[in-house]
């Protein structure tokens, strides 16, 4: 997700005196054109499983997590996570929302824990299991709990409705975020943690993101009233840098530039999916307050 406005790509274009340096907008064509048609198969895919819904949907989120959780899992190899544990525990919360509800989800979460831990104790080696058995949690919190919110939208009254829009706010916030932040750019969100984010890509993100979400809401479904959509809008534009920052901070810190390649010009699945991991869950729980 982009807030970019600095020249030098990557992780560069740290200003130097701790931020104090405009940010200047980067010129040239950039990497617009291979984003957008690396996007094509991914919105594609979006669609077919949104519509279709029920098992099919939550499927398909089941793959996306598990080659998500791979990605982290990749990164974090040196501490050795228990991946069949985190695969299995992202399926099991996914499904668990599917037949049942957000008890049953819990449940299947709570159940990882002790997964976990009887699958270390099988390793013939345990050296940072510590680290190990927090990675390999993490990795179902972040994206398995989402997800399972995502399904629980999605099974909801007018979930595929709703599922687009967050859809729509999320992805065309990100493309207001990545223009306004090029256009406009001069203040450092992050410096330490992205320093290519901006103050303005931020504002730009969400009010794109807001209007994007409302406009969606309001000229193809008549369930939702214009105020709603826009409260459920704004919310879900805010949480979507706040998924991003998490994601960079990660990032950061495994000193990883994208976490893999599974979408081609986008990155990997995590890089792609990181303000989703955020906005389905607010998405959820927000429409669940005012509809």
């Amino acid at each position: 997700m982009a807030y970019r406005a600095s020249g030098g790509g990557g992780g560069g274009g740290r200003a130097s005196g701790g931020g104090e340096r405009p940010v200047r907008p980067r010129r040239g064509r950039g990497d617009l054109g291979p984003r957008l048609l690396s996007a094509v198969p991914a919105v594609l895919f979006a669609i077919f499983i949104v519509y279709f819904g029920g098992l099919v949907f939550a499927l398909g989120l089941i793959l996306l997590g598990v080659v998500a959780l791979h990605e982290l899992y990749s990164l974090t190899e040196r501490v050795t996570p228990v991946k069949l544990a985190g695969f299995l525990g992202l399926a099991g919360v996914i499904l668990a929302a599917h037949f049942g509800d957000q008890y049953q989800m819990l449940l299947a979460l709570m159940l990882t824990f002790p997964l976990t831990f009887g699958l270390a104790l099988l390793r013939p080696r345990r050296e940072n299991v510590s680290w190990a058995i927090a990675m390999t949690l993490l990795g179902v919190l972040w994206v398995g709990v989402a997800f399972g919110h995502a399904v629980l939208l999605r099974e909801g009254d007018h979930g595929g409705a709703l599922v687009l829009d967050v859809l729509v706010g999320t992805f065309l916030g990100d493309t207001a975020a990545y223009f306004g932040g090029r256009a406009f750019g001069r203040r450092q969100l992050a410096p330490v943690i992205s320093p290519n984010k901006t103050v303005e890509g931020l504002v730009a993100g969400i009010v794109g993101g807001t209007f994007a979400f409302w406009l969606f809401a309001i000229a193809y479904q008549d369930f939702i009233a214009g105020a709603d959509a826009l409260l459920i809008g704004f919310c879900v534009a805010l949480a979507a840098p706040l998924g991003d920052l998490f994601q960079s901070l990660i990032k950061r810190d495994l000193q990883a530039k994208d976490t893999g390649r599974f979408f081609g010009a986008h990155g990997g699945a995590l890089d792609r999916l990181d303000a989703v991991f955020f906005t389905a869950v607010t998405a959820y729980y927000v429409s669940r307050a005012v509809l």
